[in-house]
């Protein structure tokens, strides 16, 4: 039996934080571990390019979030980690890709949309700002997925509409020209923790509210201290639902630290105290995965290392299939 493909990108923009941990990285290096599936988790650096245009800073992202996954521990040898841009047959596909897909179905993108309504709100013409790669991210995003025909996309709510797009787009170009793609689904875990941040809004690199990852002790603890609260004195009671202090807690701790944590909430626990402990728990997670990732960067040469042979083994799925397609679409030898 063929083992089912599960296919994770990852946007390399900002330095990854407490939110990236719980709500993608930590399931799917659990996920990579699984003998019945094969994963392939890709830098999404071409991605990058149409938020980011510094150079520098999509440059550090990529070793830092290189970097953050091998620290956690993914398993290199069982999962293909590489870099999109180290893989050519990508961008080739993408515009075959794009040949296909129907102008129509790209105004209908939600991050299309959203832009146009913001200019049409601020009086602007409606396509002010906006560039070919936020229009047509969709079908880059299809030919992420199709090159490698992924069964499986773990995305968050805000990305079905983008799998739906690569169905589309795979099923019209099957029916033209022959069945070469596997029509890819959604995955989405309702459980998956969504933190907030510093701010109790949603932790997001676009808020500014976010917790770093593998800041150092001391800058994680200061951090910590900066979420806000109430007022409520100690002695008082805490409500646990409306508090990201207790949030982030129960997304570290296991049940019978969630549930003594609870119990301290209602008992009045300080809120110096519940962050003291907040930073125990989180630091001592963190703390061994800290050190390999400071050693990783510091050794760019391993990380690359690393990136080049996820690229072999990722083209050793990507040229055949471009082979295949290439043909299909009669770009060929002449004989």
């Amino acid at each position: 039996m063929s083992k089912q493909r599960v296919l994770t990108g990852i946007t390399t923009t900002g330095t990854p934080h407490l939110g990236n941990y719980v709500g993608a990285i930590r399931p799917a290096i659990a996920a990579s571990e699984r003998a019945d599936v094969q994963s392939f988790y890709f830098l999404a650096d071409f991605h990058a390019l149409i938020k980011c245009h510094d150079p520098a800073l999509v440059h550090q992202s990529t070793r830092e979030i290189a970097a953050t996954w091998l620290a956690l521990g993914l398993n290199t040898d069982n999962a293909i980690f590489y870099r999109q841009s180290d893989v050519p047959e990508i961008p080739e596909l993408c515009w075959m890709l794009t040949c296909m897909a129907a102008k129509g179905l790209m105004n209908r993108a939600h991050a299309y949309k959203a832009s146009v309504d913001a200019n049409l709100a601020a009086g602007e013409d409606a396509d002010f700002g906006i560039t070919m790669g936020l229009y047509s991210y969709p079908i880059l995003m299809a030919a992420d997925i199709l090159m490698f025909n992924a069964n499986k996309v773990p995305v968050g709510k805000d990305q079905i509409q983008h799998i739906e797009m690569a169905r589309d787009i795979a099923a019209r170009f099957n029916h033209h020209y022959g069945e070469h793609f596997v029509l890819p689904e959604a995955i989405v875990d309702d459980n998956v923790a969504v933190l907030q941040g510093l701010d109790g809004r949603k932790m997001s690199k676009s808020y500014g509210n976010t917790i770093p990852l593998f800041l150092p002790e001391k800058q994680l603890k200061k951090s910590i201290n900066k979420i806000v609260t109430n007022l409520l004195e100690p002695g008082q009671p805490k409500d646990a639902a409306t508090s990201t202090v207790f949030q982030i807690w129960q997304a570290f701790a296991t049940p019978e630290q969630t549930a003594e944590m609870r119990a301290a909430f209602a008992d009045g626990i300080a809120w110096g105290e519940a962050k003291k402990q907040l930073f125990e728990l989180i630091n001592s997670q963190v703390g061994e995965a800290r050190e390999k990732y400071e050693a990783l960067l510091a050794n760019p040469k391993h990380i690359e290392e690393v990136l080049q042979l996820g690229a072999e083994k990722a083209r050793s799925h990507s040229k055949p299939l471009l082979e295949k397609v290439r043909a299909a679409v009669g770009i060929k030898k002449i004989q």
